[in-house]
């Protein structure tokens, strides 16, 4: 019977947390998308309102216009820079549990070809058994034979 790895259950954990690092990582990364989406839509919203006034009120309308988009392209900067400071952090969360995760993948995988050696091992043996004891007995099927004649 296979010994099991004494440590799977701290590399589950480790595998768990390495998983949820990456959806954080996701998440962060669909974040700092959709700011950026925004940022390009702001942008083309302000690119696109007339700048021909015709009178005073619309001059002023225009003015307070480009004022709030002024103001929300400003928001959106700060708030892409709050997304580009998570995906960073996130990065560096995923990469530390991808590197705990990864030490102890190792000592499994070593910890299991030495099992799978320990086992060819004692298969080897137990064959090397069997032929031993079948070379000994038609050794002596062979001495008793020279014997009775």
């Amino acid at each position: 019977m296979a010994r099991t790895f004494p440590l799977a259950g701290l590399l589950r954990l480790r595998q768990i947390e390495k998983d949820n690092a990456a959806s954080d990582l996701a998440a962060a990364n669909a974040l700092r998308r959709d700011v950026q989406d925004r940022q390009v839509r702001a942008i083309a919203a302000l690119h696109a309102v007339p700048v021909e006034a015709t009178d005073a009120s619309t001059m002023f309308a225009l003015a307070a216009a480009r004022a709030s988009s002024r103001s929300m392209l400003a928001d959106l900067a700060a708030y892409a820079e709050h997304a580009e400071t998570e995906v960073a952090e996130a990065q560096q969360t995923f990469t530390e549990a991808k590197i705990r995760a990864v030490g102890l993948e190792k000592l499994e995988a070593r910890h299991h070809a030495d099992v799978v050696a320990g086992e060819l091992g004692a298969e080897q043996a137990a064959i090397d058994e069997i032929a031993t004891g079948a070379w000994l007995r038609g050794r002596s099927d062979q001495d008793e034979g020279r014997h009775e004649a």
